[in-house]
């Protein structure tokens, strides 16, 4: 058995160096390039226009992107909070520490770096997510890379056949990826860091070598997560729209406390992040290669642009144009990564953990425990104790944005019904992440999180001459004031429901 799970581990191992280093990340930065020049950088070129119409209409009263009258659909900003529920996970804590420890400061540049294209390529799912969405049984809307995948992609002549494997494949993935990415591995985190935080020492026995505190946190999971996935979409969009805002604008103010406690180090933070980003040398004689990569995995691992995974609640919302939600997806990576996690490696780099002329840690400091002694060291107990609440919050909330991922995933190869079972099954398995302790199970399921990735990114660059077209009439229709036909739909039927709600609504 022990041969076989090492031959496991190392098959694993080759297919997740391959998916994330040796292709992965160059058809990701690449696609966001290609993304950002078809689109004639919108996300530079019209800034006020995509924040007046994304976070901006939260202030406004009324507002469709905040109001919801269609009882199928969710808000946008729902739709927003729900993504960002499943996007600002761990990745946002732990993944920005690790970045920082095995690539140093400069892995921070090359987050913004991957970022920059990245909310292009979110722009850009978004967009065919809500070009190519339809009803399903219930009437809700569904859409994700599988449909644009077999609709968009398969109607280019040769492709009908792949792009149907393509679209099942990337379905396979997500659902596996839901499970273990998604679920048990964030539930293994909630775990691990509430028994440091608050039941260090305590011991209430085990039951079959389990320890009981490991299972009573995984029962508690098991019955919040069961109220919130089984009631849907509308009760997972409603209740990340009450607590994402909260716990993110929280984690923002404890950062911003511990950055300007230790703000005499602030040049010398900006200078390393340049520094080790360009130099020669990253830590303790790592390559330069390897500050790249681990900027640009960790990013992705923090806002999940270019997996298609997000995109499947995008599609929920009640907007009507795809370049409105492409504009939420802008925003989404803006504030998951330039916001979030530059936040968190301020705190790690000003904390005096990390040394910043050679880049790295102290000894006895890692990935795992780097951030809860940065605010430790500021706030003493408490700092350790908040961020342990931040990993609940953070964590939680992205197994019910993935649950939702999971839910369409088995919808559009098994669904509606099938989808129901799938979410009973997932929230039974929420207790398996708080009892487990085998590396091999997460490091399979980031395997599966990075095959995703793959059948989507070829969709999203094959239609990339779609996207910039729908990009165009949008320009042309709202910036330029030219009377042409709005592009909603692939489908003519869902074209004219569109355009009739677009003039009833005057907007």
């Amino acid at each position: 058995m022990k041969e076989f799970l090492e031959n496991v581990e190392r098959i694993n191992g080759v297919i997740k160096d391959f998916v994330w280093v040796d292709l992965g990340l160059f058809i990701l930065i690449g696609a966001g390039i290609i993304m950002t020049v078809c689109t004639k950088f919108f996300q530079i070129m019209h800034p006020a226009h995509w924040w007046k119409n994304t976070i901006g209409t939260v202030f406004k009263k009324n507002s469709s992107s905040v109001k919801n009258d269609d009882k199928r659909a969710i808000s946008q900003f729902q739709s927003l909070c729900t993504a960002l529920a499943a996007t600002i996970g761990t990745g946002n804590i732990a993944g920005v520490a690790a970045a920082i420890v095995l690539g140093g400061p400069g892995a921070v540049f090359w987050m913004w770096v991957a970022a920059f294209f990245g909310t292009m390529t979110n722009f850009s799912e978004n967009v065919l997510g809500i070009f190519y969405r339809r009803r399903n049984k219930d009437g809700e809307w569904s859409g994700g890379a599988m449909y644009y995948l077999k609709d968009g992609l398969g109607k280019n002549k040769g492709f009908g056949t792949v792009s149907k494997i393509l679209a099942a494949l990337f379905a396979v993935f997500a659902i596996l990826a839901s499970l273990g990415i998604g679920n048990m591995s964030q539930v293994n985190k909630i775990t691990l860091n509430l028994n440091s935080a608050f039941f260090s020492g305590v011991d209430m026995g085990e039951v079959g070598g389990i320890p009981v505190i490991n299972l009573l946190i995984g029962v508690v999971l098991v019955v919040l997560g069961g109220v919130i996935i089984i009631g849907g979409i509308r009760r997972i969009a409603s209740f990340a729209e009450r607590v994402v805002p909260v716990m993110a604008v929280l984690y923002i103010v404890g950062c911003l406390i511990v950055f300007f406690t230790n703000i005499d180090k602030a040049g010398e933070v900006f200078s390393s992040i340049f520094r080790f980003a360009f130099g020669v040398e990253a830590i303790e004689g790592g390559a330069i290669g390897a500050v790249i990569v681990q900027g640009c995995k960790r990013c992705v691992f923090s806002n999940e642009a270019g997996l298609g995974s997000s995109v499947m609640v995008h599609s929920s919302s009640n907007v009507k144009e795809p370049v409105r939600q492409g504009m939420w997806g802008i925003f989404e990576v803006f504030f998951d990564t330039f916001v979030v996690c530059t936040m968190t490696a301020f705190v790690v780099l000003s904390s005096g953990f990390v040394d910043l002329n050679t880049g790295a840690p102290m000894k006895g400091v890692n990935d795992a425990t780097l951030v809860s002694e940065a605010f430790g060291g500021v706030f003493g107990t408490a700092g350790e104790m908040f961020v342990a609440i931040a990993m609940l919050f953070f964590a939680f909330t992205t197994v019910l944005g993935w649950s939702q991922y999971g839910a369409k995933a088995v919808e559009y190869l098994f669904g509606v019904k099938g989808a129901k079972v799938y979410k009973v099954i997932f929230v039974l398995m929420i207790i398996s992440g708080s009892v487990m302790t085998s590396g091999l199970a997460w490091d399979i399921s980031d395997t599966f999180n990075g095959l995703m990735m793959i059948p989507n990114l070829i969709a999203v660059i094959a239609l990339a001459p779609l996207v910039a077209k729908i990009t165009k009439n949008y320009v042309d229709r709202r910036m330029k004031g030219k009377d042409v036909k709005p592009m909603l739909s692939y489908d003519e039927s869902i074209q004219v429901e569109m355009e009739e709600a677009l003039k009833n609504s005057g907007d």
